[in-house]
């Protein structure tokens, strides 16, 4: 039996950098990854990750080290500034979430522009963070083959 002594780092980051296949199959498996990640779908976002990563054939252990973009430390601050970004795309303001005077009609109408706004904010910083993602990890392999 492994103890915690055994899993270090190091450990870790190798199984990120040996890795089998090209650059651009690595990095298009991590980039899906980090867009699924960004999404709000707690318990889905690695299932999604994996399947869109085996769909546009990426690598899938990747796909799934990409999702941990999102953790525990990080979904408040990353959901709210998506939640940011969605508002922009909406001419109200987006200082207050949900409006104060609740009516019960108004509760679902509130509730789906929250949403609206939240999935549409993870969709262009999921795209934006892949982009970004995807294209270092495809420069570090680029590297790392030519070594």
């Amino acid at each position: 039996m492994r103890s915690k002594r055994d899993i270090s780092f190091k450990k870790i980051l190798s199984l990120f950098t040996h890795q089998n296949g090209s650059p651009f199959f690595n990095a298009k498996g991590l980039a899906i990854g980090v867009f699924s990640g960004c999404f709000p779908f707690f318990g889905l976002q690695t299932l999604i990750g994996v399947f869109l990563a085996k769909l546009a054939k990426g690598n899938i252990v990747l796909a799934a080290f990409g999702t941990w973009i999102s953790n525990p430390f990080t979904y408040i601050p990353l959901y709210y500034f998506n939640y940011k970004v969605g508002s922009v795309f909406f001419n109200n303001s987006s200082n207050t979430i949900i409006e104060k005077s609740f009516v019960i009609d108004d509760l679902w109408k509130q509730g789906g522009i929250f949403s609206l706004k939240l999935l549409l904010g993870s969709s262009c910083v999921g795209f934006l963070l892949a982009l970004i993602c995807g294209s270092a990890v495809f420069f570090i392999y680029k590297i790392k083959i030519k070594r």
